[in-house]
């Protein structure tokens, strides 16, 4: 991916005390112009707004935002695929548009932002379970998990196959999204050693010897295709959770060998560079941080050791088109504050020393309630969930140093009481959450998971550079700034886990630029992304319980 250069203006520093896009189209005809408005919006000077004010009791926190000291430079914020938006693509007509608004819309109508403008959306490559019905190894209770393939035989079809899938691929093209991942949980089904899209061959790779190459020009085919129909697939993740040997029957997967991944990842190097596209490759989507860092190198984890050091016999990390970049998932290392830091640190400290770059590529609050959730998950509030989320978000960017980061399944059943914890939006299908049958047209409800990826995802756009934000960080109030690559735009993102206490923001830049507005977008358990605009000579607050990003603009 292209990253523009970052233009940091003169203002030395921001001094600041604390106290308390175009909508989806139907049609793919014509690509819609993203960043236009869905209404004008007059520019009022900032003697014409009137600031609201704060309702609650506020403290005071003082904060300071340099944009002299520069950290990352921001990449994308996504979701997948995974499972239901090719049955809910395909079948449902009424409420797929809406989903599609949701997660890629830009446009912000009558102070309420109609989606969260994802960058980067994750696409599935199946391995073909869904043709076979049950005997590709996904159980009829997981039906909708089953995934197609593009190719019958040695006959691709990219008109018949992942309707629903291109479906969604077109509304975030057609948005603007800006990257599109592809990536694999299993070998093709006619590739691997059961004939199924799910493992019998425990740690190792449910793979024929013989097929590497052809699994390597099966994915290389399927990115040069929607390369050339305009999508920019920056990236190929041929492996997804090697630690895990896929053995049940509730999705596609393979557990894989690091010497495994070195042997898929030297075919598909070869593949793309034949295919003459751009196209990168991601490894190893660790299935937790410490797979990363530590563990046997010559078996299934130390995976930077493993891939990135040139005294390695599986060392890939010179090839063309492996990209300087490590992918991890933020599962079963969020419990409480201070380990998940400890945690991120190390994949921080272990990617620098190989100059490698970080993305977290798939989480969802999979594992028990964290000790410090406030309670267990039949007594916390869905916005609860979502606000520990924003603490998961803030430590992979500012103590990991991810420059990407991506929710699990943009949207999902739910079921057993799981509230919001495995998906940004609630799909309900007609006959019930423990139907399987998505044929039928079903009901959508946006998640607070949504609003509050939002808080980062719909301002901080991919070429924004992290900037310094010091506070004083605690794992009730914390934040982080990001500055646009022409330094016109500042935007700060603050989590605020107090109940009852409000921080106010007293703005003061120094510097040769003038504030021109200062807009407040707030996620709470009332308030979904909500717009507020400030007169830049008033005091910016942030609501109790709360994530909320303020954007800067200057002259």
């Amino acid at each position: 991916m292209k990253i523009s250069r970052l233009i940091i203006p003169a203002f030395a520093s921001v001094a600041l005390l604390s106290a308390c896009s175009e909508e989806p189209q139907e049609s793919t005809k014509k690509p819609v112009n993203p960043e236009q408005p869905e209404e004008p919006t007059p520019d009022n000077p900032s003697g014409d707004i009137v600031s609201p004010v704060p309702s609650f009791t506020c403290n005071t926190e003082k904060t300071s935002i340099d944009p002299a000291k520069q950290f990352q430079t921001i990449e994308g914020f996504g979701a997948s695929d995974c499972w239901l938006p090719n049955q809910i693509g395909n079948y449902w007509r009424s409420n797929r548009l809406q989903l599609a608004r949701w997660l890629f819309s830009k446009n912000i109508s009558k102070g309420q932002p109609q989606g969260i403008g994802l960058s980067m959306w994750r696409v599935n490559l199946g391995a073909g379970t869904a043709e076979l019905g049950e005997k590709g190894g996904i159980d009829n209770d997981n039906a909708n998990n089953r995934a197609e393939s593009y190719l019958n035989g040695t006959t691709y079809d990219w008109t018949n196959k992942c309707v629903g899938q291109r479906y969604f691929m077109e509304q975030a093209k057609n948005n603007g999204v800006e990257s599109f991942v592809l990536f694999s949980n299993s070998p093709l089904v006619q590739y691997t050693l059961n004939g199924q899209g799910r493992s019998d061959n425990g740690d190792k790779a449910n793979i024929k010897p013989e097929a590497y190459g052809a699994f390597a020009e099966y994915m290389a085919n399927v990115a040069q295709h929607f390369d050339s129909e305009g999508y920019n697939i920056s990236h190929i993740s041929p492996v997804n959770e090697p630690q895990y040997n896929w053995d049940g029957h509730a999705q596609e997967g393979s557990g894989w060998q690091n010497s495994e991944v070195a042997k898929l990842v030297r075919e598909l190097d070869k593949a793309i560079a034949s295919k003459g596209i751009s196209t990168k490759i991601l490894i190893p989507e660790a299935a937790a941080w410490g797979y990363l860092y530590e563990g046997k190198a010559n078996e299934r984890a130390s995976q930077i050791e493993a891939f990135f050091n040139p005294s390695s016999e599986n060392y890939v990390g010179n090839l063309a088109h492996v990209d300087k970049l490590v992918g991890g998932h933020s599962y079963w290392t969020f419990d409480n504050w201070r380990d998940m830091r400890n945690v991120r640190t190390k994949v921080a400290g272990a990617a620098e020393a190989k100059g490698l770059r970080v993305w977290q590529t798939e989480w969802s609050m999979l594992d028990k309630e964290p000790s410090e959730l406030g309670g267990s998950y039949d007594n916390v509030s869905e916005f609860d969930i979502a606000l520990y989320m924003s603490k998961i978000i803030h430590n992979d960017i500012t103590v990991a140093g991810c420059t990407s980061w991506s929710y699990w399944t943009a949207m999902s059943v739910e079921r057993w009481s799981q509230k919001n914890r495995f998906e940004l939006i609630k799909t309900t299908p007609a006959g019930g959450n423990y139907s399987n049958d998505f044929t039928a047209e079903g009901t959508v409800e946006a998640t607070p998971n949504l609003w509050v990826l939002g808080n980062y995802s719909l301002f901080i756009r991919p070429g924004y550079k992290r900037i310094a934000l010091s506070a004083t960080e605690t794992k009730d109030f914390f934040g982080s700034a990001y500055a646009s690559p022409d330094g016109n735009t500042v935007v700060a993102v603050y989590t605020n886990t107090s109940k009852d206490r409000g921080v106010t923001l007293d703005n003061t830049f120094a510097g040769s630029k003038k504030l021109k507005t200062v807009s407040r977008y707030t996620s709470s358990e009332d308030k979904n992304l909500k717009e507020e605009k400030f007169n830049i000579a008033d005091k910016v607050f942030v609501d109790p319980k709360s994530v909320t990003t303020i954007v800067y603009t200057f002259e």
